[in-house]
């Protein structure tokens, strides 16, 4: 059985290779290399895998689930220029594929259990566009 938690966050970003010029820059990214950055609302979605305790009848306890969100994520995540407040983006170019692997990188120590496990990240960055990641156990 899954079960899925669903928090919102705002973040700005710039999607841009150091080593290339701003031309290819834009041809690799398109308006995603603005110089200047710019931000998204982005949705997360974040599931878990396991069987309900037969006393509580949760896969996993849901405010400590919002609670571990909050540290993880939105703490570091939300209202950050990420490629200069959020690492490893100093370093790492922020696509949505690789915010969605550092989530996973941040969430996977503290929701692996023997009765749950992270299943899933789906990461929007915008409504039509999101990624899927269910990564190696980091």
């Amino acid at each position: 059985m899954r079960i899925t938690r669903r928090v919102d966050f705002s973040a700005s970003h710039l999607c841009a290779i150091p080593s290339l010029s701003q031309e290819e820059n834009e041809a690799i990214y398109g308006d995603g290399a603005n110089p200047h950055g710019h931000g998204h609302n982005y949705v997360l979605e974040v599931t878990l895998e396991g069987e309900p305790d037969p006393v509580t009848g949760m896969i996993f306890d849901l405010k400590e689930l919002k609670t571990i969100l909050e540290s993880e994520v939105l703490e570091a995540m939300d209202h950050r220029y990420l490629n200069m407040e959020v690492p490893p983006f100093d370093h790492v170019v922020p696509t949505v594929e690789n915010v969605s692997r550092e989530i996973w990188r941040r969430l996977w120590p503290k929701l692996n259990f023997s009765h749950a496990r992270l299943w899933r990240v789906r990461l929007y960055e915008t409504e039509d566009l999101f990624v899927d990641y269910s990564g190696e156990e980091s």
